[in-house]
C-alpha cells in the first residue's frame, strides 16, 4: 500500500487522459560555479525541448568503452541484467553496467555529466538506473512511444519529475539505425495511460512494451502540438532528456549497430516509495536501492 499522494496516476483504468504537468523542468536555471555547469542558453533549450544534446564530450572514451561493451556481453552471457530482444537472441539491453566495470562506473561520476544534473535538478542525485542499450545493424528492434517517468511512477514508486537521463553515443546515430526520436515540449504534459499493471510487467515489457504506451487518439494532438525530431550525433555525443519526455525509436534497418550508454539520475529528494501501480517492487538492477548522494569526480575520466 502507498500512503503517499499519487499526483500522477497511469493505468488505473481503459480511459487515457492527458494531465497537467506539476512539477518544474528546471530547479537551478542559473550556471553554478563549477566549469562543467550548463550555460543559461542550454538550460533554456532544455526547460523548452526537454532534450539538450552536447556533441563531442566524450570522443576520446568511445573505444574503451565499445572494449567494455564487448568485454561485459561475454562474461556477463547468463546474468539477470542481461535482456534479448523480443524474436531472437540478440542482446538487447544490459542493465547496471557500472556494478560490473570500473570505467563505467567512473564516467557515471564524471563532473562533466553529474554537474550539469545536479543544476538541472537542483540537488544531489544518485543513479537509479543505468543500462547499454544495443541495437545490432538490421536485427535491433524498435522501442515504442513512451514517457520513461510513467513506469518509473507507476512500477517502480518514483513520486515526481526530478530526474533525467544522460547517455552516451558509443556509435553514430543517424536516420535509418534505430535512433531515439522525440516529441520536443511533450514533457510538459503527462499521460495517465490505460491498463493495469501485472507483478513482474517488467519481464515482458524490455523486450517488448505494451503498457504504459499511448495510444494513436492521444499521440496524434501532441504530434500536431510538437515537433518530432531525431536525436542524430557522432559516437561520443552526450544527451540529456528530460524524465517525461515521450520518446521512442524504430527498427535499425541499417547495416551500422547503434548502440547508447545510459545513466538514469534523480534527486534524492524524490526517492522512490512503494509503486504507485500497486505491484511488488522490481529488481535492483531497474530501481537502484543505493540512494545515497553520488560524488563527482575532481576531475574528468582521461584514459
Amino acid at each position: 500500500m502507498n500512503d503517499t499522494t499519487d499526483l500522477y496516476p497511469s493505468r488505473v483504468g481503459s480511459e487515457e487522459k492527458l494531465l497537467p504537468r506539476l512539477d518544474p523542468v528546471v530547479y537551478r536555471p542559473t550556471p553554478t560555479s563549477s566549469p562543467f555547469s550548463l550555460t543559461k542558453q542550454q538550460v533554456s533549450t532544455y526547460e523548452r525541448d526537454g532534450v539538450l544534446i552536447l556533441p563531442d564530450y566524450f570522443n576520446e572514451l568511445v573505444p574503451a568503452l565499445r572494449k567494455e561493451t564487448e568485454n561485459l556481453k561475454n562474461s556477463l552471457q547468463d546474468a539477470e541484467e542481461m535482456y534479448t530482444e523480443p524474436d531472437s537472441d540478440e542482446l538487447r539491453t544490459l542493465f547496471k553496467p557500472f556494478a560490473f566495470s570500473e570505467l563505467i562506473d567512473a564516467i557515471s561520476r564524471d563532473p562533466r555529466i553529474v554537474e550539469p544534473v545536479r543544476q538541472l535538478l537542483g540537488s544531489d542525485v544518485y543513479i537509479m538506473q543505468s543500462r547499454i542499450n544495443i541495437k545490432p545493424a538490421l536485427k535491433g528492434q524498435a522501442f515504442p512511444w513512451h514517457s520513461d517517468f510513467e513506469t518509473w511512477h507507476v512500477e517502480d514508486g518514483m513520486p515526481r519529475m526530478r530526474a533525467l537521463t544522460a547517455w552516451i553515443m558509443l556509435d553514430e546515430n543517424h536516420p535509418y539505425n534505430g535512433p531515439l526520436y522525440v516529441l520536443k515540449g511533450s514533457h510538459k504534459r503527462y499521460i495517465s495511460c490505460a491498463g493495469k499493471t501485472a507483478d513482474d510487467n517488467y519481464k515482458r515489457s524490455l523486450k517488448r512494451q505494451s503498457l504504459g504506451v499511448p495510444q494513436p487518439q492521444t499521440l496524434k494532438p501532441l504530434m500536431a502540438d510538437h515537433s518530432l525530431s531525431g536525436i542524430y550525433g557522432k559516437a561520443g555525443t552526450l544527451v540529456f532528456h528530460e524524465c517525461n519526455l515521450l520518446h521512442g525509436s524504430p527498427d535499425n534497418i541499417s547495416g551500422d549497430p547503434r548502440s547508447i550508454l545510459m545513466f538514469v539520475y534523480n534527486s534524492v529528494d524524490n526517492r522512490p516509495v512503494h509503486p504507485f501501480g500497486g505491484v511488488k517492487p522490481r529488481p535492483h538492477y531497474l530501481n537502484n536501492r543505493d540512494t545515497l548522494p553520488l560524488r563527482p569526480l575532481h576531475s574528468p575520466v582521461r584514459l
